[in-house]
Order: C-alpha cells, then structure tokens, then sequence
C-alpha cells in the first residue's frame, strides 16, 4: 500500500520536469549562476585597484572583455543547437536556460567592461549593439511565453489554410444568394469579395486596425440602404453571410498580428546579433591594433 503514493509522486515528477519552463529548468539553476556571475564582476570592478577607475584597457578590462567576447559568441550559437535535440544536462531547454539568463549577466559584465566610457567609435557601437541584441531577446522572451497560447486559442485548432478556405466557403455562398439583390446592393458585395483579407500593409498587420475593410462597409451598407433587411430573406441571408465572413476575417487578422509580432522579432534579433559580432570583431581587432 506505502508504494502508490512514491509511485504517483515520482510521475507527477516526471510530468512537472517534462512541463517545466525554460526559465524554471532546474530550480531556476542558470538564474543563480548568471546572478553569481553579475555579482562577482561588480564586486572585482569595486575592489580593483586601477586608477583612476578600471576600463577596458586595464587587466580588469581585459578580462571582463575576454568574458564577454566569449560569452556574446556563445549566446549566437542557439541556433545552431535547435537543430540538435539532445537530454541531460545540456538538453535544448538547459541550453536556452543558459542563454536567457546568461545573456542578462552579459549587460553587467559589458558595461563595466566599458569603464563607463563611450563616445562615438566602433567600441561604444558594439556596446550598443549588445544591448539591442539583449533587449529584443528580452522581447522575444515575453513574445513565446505568450503568444503560442494566444495562436492557439485563436485558432481554435483550425489551421491558416483552413481558415482561408473557410472565407472562400462562405465567398461562394455569398456570391451566389446576393444574386437577386439591386445593382447597389450587389455592388457592396461584391467590393467585399474582391477584398483580399490577406493582403494588408505591414503596420495595419501588426496594430490590427483596418478602418477601410470592404466586408464592414458592406454590411453597414446594405443597412443603410434597407433598414429592415430582416423582412427580405435575400437581403437577411446575404447580411448573415457577411457578419460571419468578417468574424472568421477579424480571427484570420489576429492570427496574422500574432505570427507577424514573431516575424518582427526575429527581423530585428537575428541581423542584430550578425551586426554585433561583426562589430566585436572590429572591437577586439582596434584594441590589438592599438595596444
């Protein structure tokens, strides 16, 4: 009997580990050692006996430097390691553990690095740089922690593809039952069916406002024109053709806001990092140069 309880403990376990966030693997293990990490270089920066104060070309320059060099090209192999799914210790979810939280440790090490020192030279750009490429990937935190689940409930387990082809299905109704209608009346529906819901400019994709869409001006449209549709059963069926053709439009838009937030994230993340290796490259190359 004293053994089903340690059996059912050891699969909620195995389930809590199997769930278990990124930023939570192992008891929040990569939080600790990026903390111990920040907290070392502030206390070394404290106590190093540099005058006036340490910078980059002191020994504690150097070495925060060497940290950081090392660590910037470390954090961009993520990558890579996606496209290989291994456990243990270093299995994908540890990795990203690392990166996120060692990423964070990265901004205390780069700035005392700097000495507080900037200017307008390739060393103050591959500090900015850095904390373009830290920030977004903050963003980009924020972004996956939410936004799956919102595609999920938005989606409501249908597909892209089967959203479309849901408008397409009621297009075909509508273009059928608005057959008997009046020329003007047609005419709203028919600037409602040559409105392609997926062509839209990039800034009312990502703020998800379309104040010109053709589907609501038809309905409101043919509202005005006939304040009592209901009392014509073409007029009535053609206006519920139309309010479901824009509630499956609006949850087709947020589908595309969603992955469109995703799009930008990774349009800023990914050339950033590029940019700021290249730029540390130029850092690191000046600083030999001139030592």
């Amino acid at each position: 009997m004293s053994s089903l309880p340690r059996n059912r403990g050891d699969a909620r376990g195995k389930s809590d580990a199997v769930h278990e966030s990124f930023l939570r693997h192992a008891r929040y293990r990569w939080l600790k050692i990026g903390a111990l990490v920040s907290i070392m270089a502030a206390a070394m920066y404290l106590v190093a006996d540099i005058g006036p104060y340490p910078n980059g070309g002191t020994w504690y320059g150097y070495t925060t430097g060497t940290i950081g060099a090392l660590l910037i090209v470390w954090l961009s192999l993520l990558g890579i390691r996606k496209r290989a799914m291994t456990p243990g210790k270093w299995s994908l979810k540890a990795w990203t553990s690392a990166h996120v939280y060692l990423g964070l440790a990265l901004i205390m090490i780069a700035t005392l690095h700097t000495g507080f020192q900037f200017g307008c030279n390739v060393h103050t750009l591959a500090y900015a740089l850095m904390m373009l490429v830290v920030l977004s990937g903050i963003f980009g935190i924020v972004v996956y922690a939410m936004l799956p689940a919102a595609l999920s409930n938005n989606r409501e387990q249908l597909t892209e593809t089967q959203m479309v082809e849901g408008i397409r299905a009621i297009d075909r109704q509508l273009n059928d039952s608005a057959q008997p209608l009046q020329r003007s009346e047609a005419d709203l529906v028919l600037a409602a069916l040559s409105n392609n819901p997926l062509h839209a400019s990039a800034a009312a994709r990502l703020s998800g406002k379309y104040p010109r869409c053709a589907t609501q001006q038809a309905i409101d449209g043919l509202r005005a024109i006939n304040p009592q549709a209901n009392a014509d059963p073409s007029l009535a069926r053609v206006d519920a053709l139309l309010v479901r053709r824009k509630a499956q439009i609006d949850r087709l838009r947020r589908h595309l806001r969603l992955k469109g937030i995703l799009e930008v994230w990774l349009a800023v993340h990914i050339p950033a990092t590029i940019a700021l290796i290249a730029a540390l490259i130029a850092h690191i190359v000046s600083e030999f140069y001139y030592w």
